[in-house]
């Protein structure tokens, strides 16, 4: 009897060991087809210290991989039709020429603000801010733009904060309530007031209120048509990971509202997201959540 209980510890064991290794692998896989080539630091845990709350929203949204990865497309392609957002973009970033980099980069950002130390996410903002001071031009129609400019800041914060949340909502491992959305508007606003918005929202109808009063400004230029085509297409290898990218893509475009697919002109099929973009994605999150497990509520 004893030898039969050592014999299945010691199977059991393996088989513990073995999916580890395999989670592993799937992590290093998965970082690898993001650009992401460095794993990420601890995070800081000691409430005194740490720059967003240990027990926060902020880090059980982000802390989802799938629902990010879709609110993050579906906050580039909404982020596209401010007209001076996207000529500051066409006209000074290298997304065409290193899109790994700048997603490291994003990503990188993220991860500090959201778990890093008060004086890590003020290095690391301060990094950006400083950035945003050199980017300034003309649109094609013929108004000036500037990076730093709190308007613009604003509908950045405002665009990533309404898809993140809607992505989480429709994708994520857990239900949130409204007090859940308005706990994670209010301190993020902490993120978005730091980079110069001057007065972030606060609650999530705050946050809704915002993104309407954009909607007048909003149309889809030329550079935006280029920056979608290439989002679009984007820019995975091998067969596996453009397959698991048109899923994301595909639940991203659901994910936007109504009238920013319009805009974008990128096509909607009556019952398409229902009957199979959102199966496919939700195969696709628990697949991605088995390698990298969502963070769990402290």
């Amino acid at each position: 009897m004893k030898t039969l209980e050592t014999a299945r510890d010691t199977g059991e064991r393996a088989l513990a060991d073995l999916a580890g290794a395999w989670r592993a692998n799937a992590q290093r896989r998965l970082r690898g087809s993001l650009g992401l080539r460095q794993s990420p630091p601890p995070p800081c845990m000691d409430p005194e210290v740490a720059y967003l709350p240990v027990d926060g929203m902020a880090r059980l949204v982000h802390g989802d991989l799938p629902s990010m990865l879709i609110g993050g497309v579906s906050s580039l392609l909404l982020q596209m039709l401010h007209p001076l957002a996207m000529a500051g973009v066409a006209q000074h970033s290298r997304y065409r020429d290193d899109a790994l980099g700048r997603l490291e980069q994003t990503a990188t950002f993220i991860g500090t603000t959201t778990y890093g130390s008060a004086a890590d996410a003020a290095a690391i903002i301060e990094r950006v801010r400083a950035a945003h001071a050199s980017v300034r031009g003309v649109s094609d129609d013929g108004r000036a733009y500037a990076a730093a400019d709190p308007h613009l800041l604003e509908w950045v914060h405002v665009a990533e904060l309404s898809m993140f949340l809607d992505a989480s909502r429709a994708y994520g491992p857990r239900e949130l309530s409204i007090e859940d959305e308005d706990r994670y508007v209010s301190e993020m606003a902490l993120v978005g007031r730091d980079l110069g918005v001057l007065d972030p929202p606060l609650t999530r109808r705050d946050l809704d209120e915002r993104l309407q009063r954009f909607q007048p400004e909003l149309e889809i230029t030329n550079d935006a048509r280029e920056a979608r085509d290439f989002v679009v297409r984007g820019v995975p290898r091998s067969l596996r990971d453009r397959a698991g990218y048109g899923t994301i893509l595909a639940a991203a475009i659901g994910v936007l509202p109504e009238v920013a697919r319009r805009q974008l002109e990128l096509p909607t099929v009556p019952f398409v997201n229902t009957l199979v973009v959102r199966p496919a994605a939700a195969t696709l999150c628990v697949a991605l959540r088995w390698a990298v497990p969502p963070v769990r509520p402290v």
